[in-house]
């Protein structure tokens, strides 16, 4: 009877998850810009407390962050749309030009007896091109909701001041406060170092391909700082529209040169200094970026799948604070 009772309990939560999920992809035009805002407003949330601690009043604190946040948001919208556009339209030049160098370099092996056939046989040289010109427009659809994503933040951070207060009287007890706390600690201390992180590796990226001379390295600076977010896959394909245009503009030289300045910068950020600024128990498995990829990218869109391991690491923390789905926690994680 018991396990009779058991089975029911999971068919029913099963169900549950099916249509939370199905109203999620539904809805996901209203969830994705209160989940971008969501996030966004944990990483600037610190500058937002540190400004009423030193006795600045709340509503002007908000109008402090909010009015950086518009300058930014206005500056990076023009720069990134002003790229996307420009690279958007010589797209067919670009195109034109990878085939020629293909062409080249096929020759080139053949000539010296190392390959004989043709490169462009392996791979589409223009599908890599249009693959580059959707990343470049996905990653360009963040910005258009700007407007609404800031008013989102606006309210969340007013509303911040007074979220403990109805936590603590919500529960009814401190324990479960506490626990929230930390689950809240977590997730902020991962978005923060993960965003500064990131934003050092887009800058690093960005003037190194300025210094290259290769056209709209702002374009792939910021490609690098969202793609960042995705831990051992999203620099690889952050990579990929940069050195195909290298390849196109610079040879086959260039196009080495800034695939291993982008190896070494991932070797160097990505494996030594953010896993010691991270600590333990924040890493997940290969499998499981590479599936959350795929679920959140179906679920939310392009911007999911940029949200994908920032939601996959909110999921986790929060299993790992309860004791009964303790488990499903490790089993997410990295090996220690």
């Amino acid at each position: 009877m018991i396990q009779v009772k058991s089975s029911g309990n999971i068919v029913l939560v099963l169900a549950a998850i099916i249509i939370i999920l199905g109203a999620l992809k539904l809805a996901s035009a209203i969830v994705v810009p209160i989940l971008l805002a969501g996030f966004i407003a944990i990483i600037i949330s610190p500058v937002y407390e540190w400004l009423i601690a030193k006795n600045i009043p709340a509503a002007f604190a908000l109008l402090m962050v909010i009015g950086v946040m518009i300058v930014v948001f206005s500056l990076v919208g023009v720069l990134i749309g002003t790229s996307v556009q420009g690279f958007s339209e010589n797209l067919p030049i670009y195109e034109a030009q990878l085939k020629s160098q293909v062409a080249f370099l096929s020759d080139k092996m053949q000539s010296y007896g190392y390959f004989d056939g043709e490169l462009g046989s392996l791979f589409d040289p223009a599908g890599l091109i249009k693959y580059s010109a959707t990343v470049l427009q996905g990653a360009g659809s963040i910005m258009t909701s700007s407007f609404m994503i800031v008013l989102i933040i606006a309210f969340m951070l007013l509303e911040s001041n007074d979220f403990k207060a109805k936590m603590l009287k919500a529960s009814g007890h401190n324990s479960s406060m506490n626990e929230l706390n930390e689950v809240f600690s977590k997730i902020k201390h991962y978005m923060a170092i993960k965003a500064i992180i990131s934003l050092v590796t887009g800058l690093i990226i960005t003037f190194f391909l300025l210094f290259m001379g290769l056209d709209y390295a702002i374009l792939w600076g910021f490609i690098v700082f969202l793609l960042n977010f995705i831990p051992n896959i999203g620099s690889i394909l952050a990579a990929v529209p940069a050195v195909l245009l290298a390849f196109v503009q610079l040879g086959t030289f260039g196009a080495f040169e800034i695939a291993l300045v982008y190896l070494l910068i991932n070797i160097l950020i990505g494996s030594i200094i953010e896993p010691r600024l991270m600590g333990k128990g924040l890493g997940i498995s290969t499998l499981v970026v590479f599936l959350s990829l795929i679920f959140w990218g179906w679920l939310l869109g392009p911007v999911g799948m940029l949200l994908s391991i920032p939601l996959t690491i909110t999921i986790k923390i929060i299993l790992y604070s309860q004791e009964p789905t303790r488990w499903l926690a490790v089993l997410m994680s990295n090996p220690d």
